[in-house]
């Protein structure tokens, strides 16, 4: 549906519009439509999210072109983008919303309650990983903060990263495998990996006491990003390989054609098929440890939530180190 506005471009906003009125309680809800529009990828992914309809939607959308005086988006058979008086416009979205937060937590702080926000992107493929506290966390924030919003994105490092660095996200967790200075890491655990192949793969019959570093050094292996590749060129000097993969689940699915071994987390491996299908290669000799770490922009203050969160991740992590050791 165009808007009043689509025909005659990015006008500037009138003075009775903004500086006049300023912001008021209908011009925040109408940006929070737009915010979860924008985040939602267009109107249609929006729908559900905030449980109302398409034209419903695109009413909104127009009335808040309306109100500010300029387009902010276009949208139609091309797909959904942003303009820049758009791009301009999410941007402080996020930061009213978070001032909005940060007001509201300290109200909340004075008189002991918690609401608010907590928007995580987290790594894919992490669910089956023992050494993870990230559900007993979101646990703990479910039973002493039962009215703060959880939203989790599963999704792919330099998507986590993004999503930190615009405000798309209160926190990352993730895997470091080199510190940036863009960011702030506060340590979890430990996510072990080793070198996989699958059992259409020549290696894959032969005992690991017979396999030799230089069958391994010949395999065609799988390019990704998940492992530390500074680190496995510790172990060994691998072949180079046309084969690319961003994300644990595709590695896997080039593993397993057989033409491929590969780097994957020991956690997920041995849940996968369970684990008949694929085959560690020399574990006790090959195996990475990579850090995982909650992610906040450089210099961001914690606020209560967020603390908790942390404080939770962190507690079951020194509750795990006292069980294994007793």
């Amino acid at each position: 549906m165009e808007s009043p506005l689509s025909k005659s471009g990015n006008t500037l906003p009138t003075r009775s519009d903004l500086n006049q009125h300023g912001i008021g309680v209908a011009d925040l809800k109408l940006l929070r439509v737009f915010k979860t529009v924008v985040e939602a990828g267009g109107f249609t992914a929006a729908c559900n999210e905030l449980n109302i309809g398409l034209a419903a939607i695109s009413k909104q959308i127009s009335d808040l072109e309306v109100r500010f005086g300029m387009k902010l988006c276009t949208r139609g058979r091309e797909g959904f983008f942003l303009t820049e008086h758009g791009k301009v416009t999410y941007q402080a979205c996020l930061d009213l919303f978070a001032s909005i937060n940060q007001f509201r937590d300290k109200l909340n702080n004075a008189r002991h309650d918690m609401f608010g926000e907590l928007n995580i992107g987290i790594i894919d493929n992490t669910i089956t990983d023992e050494n993870s506290p990230i559900i007993y966390a979101l646990g703990e924030i479910h039973s002493r903060a039962p009215k703060v919003s959880v939203r989790l994105h599963a999704t792919q490092l330099d998507e986590i990263e993004r999503g930190v660095l615009d405000g798309r996200f209160t926190c990352g967790i993730m895997p470091v495998y080199q510190e940036k200075p863009e960011f702030d890491y506060y340590y979890l655990y430990e996510e072990i990996a080793h070198l996989y192949c699958a059992d259409r793969h020549e290696l894959y019959c032969i005992s690991n006491e017979k396999i030799t570093q230089q069958q391994i050094k010949s395999a065609d292996i799988v390019n990704h990003f998940y492992a530390n590749h500074s680190e496995k060129n510790n172990y060994l000097e691998f072949s180079s390989s046309n084969a690319v993969a961003v994300q644990v689940e595709a590695v896997s699915l080039l593993i397993l054609t057989g033409n491929y071994i590969g780097f994957l987390p020991k956690h997920y491996a041995t849940h996968l098929f369970g684990g008949n299908k694929l085959k560690a290669l020399l574990p006790e000799e090959i195996k990475i440890s990579t850090p995982f770490s909650l992610v906040v922009k450089k210099g961001s203050a914690l606020n209560t939530v967020l603390t908790l969160f942390l404080n939770a991740l962190q507690n079951n992590q020194q509750d795990s180190s006292l069980r294994q050791v007793s």
